[in-house]
């Protein structure tokens, strides 16, 4: 009796399939972080379909394409999984699709570099705090604003100034907080 094509695996049968010996299976679930089949009680692994076609993949760059595991490991990191698993498939239109949505992706990120390159200011984002206008005294009559030192109430420019200054401190710290 045939399995439908969504049915899980087990590791005979994927072993099988792809003409694997099955501690070529396992070696692989230990060198490729993309390989989970599920395990049920006792260890027992079965495979998704995607499982299987990524494995697919895997086995055609290694055994067909002379890469090694790290090579696959780059292409994985670099590609995703979809691309090793279009290679093994032999879909050569939706290999070449993933490429060039690649490069897209590299050509926009390479022009919005430059675009910043040429702003005076590096704005990486918005920031990821608003100063409340209450904090301001923004919203208030005059007499609910901020106080001097001295009793006297703060201009509006010195008010706008220390509002300017909370807005620069607060992109400092986001653009820290993106460093660590």
């Amino acid at each position: 009796m045939e399995k439908s094509p969504d049915a899980f695996r087990t590791i005979s049968e994927v072993a099988d399939e792809l003409d694997l010996p099955q501690h070529v299976l396992r070696f692989w679930e230990t060198r490729f972080a993309q390989i989970k089949p599920m395990k049920r009680g006792g260890g027992r692994r079965y495979y998704r379909p995607q499982d299987v076609e990524l494995i697919r993949g895997i086995r055609y760059m290694l055994y067909d394409q002379g890469y090694t595991i790290k090579g696959v490991q780059k292409l994985l990191k670099e590609n995703g999984n979809q691309f090793v698993t279009a290679i093994g498939a032999g879909d050569l239109a939706a290999v070449e699709a993933i490429t060039q949505k690649k490069r897209a992706a590299e050509q926009a990120r390479q022009s919005e570099a430059a675009a910043r390159s040429n702003d005076d200011e590096m704005m990486v984002g918005a920031p990821k705090a608003k100063p409340s206008r209450r904090f301001f005294g923004l919203g208030k009559g005059e007499e609910g604003g901020p106080v001097g030192a001295d009793g006297d109430r703060l201009s509006r420019d010195n008010r706008a100034l220390l509002q300017e200054t909370l807005f620069d401190l607060l992109e400092c710290k986001r653009l820290l907080d993106q460093a660590r």
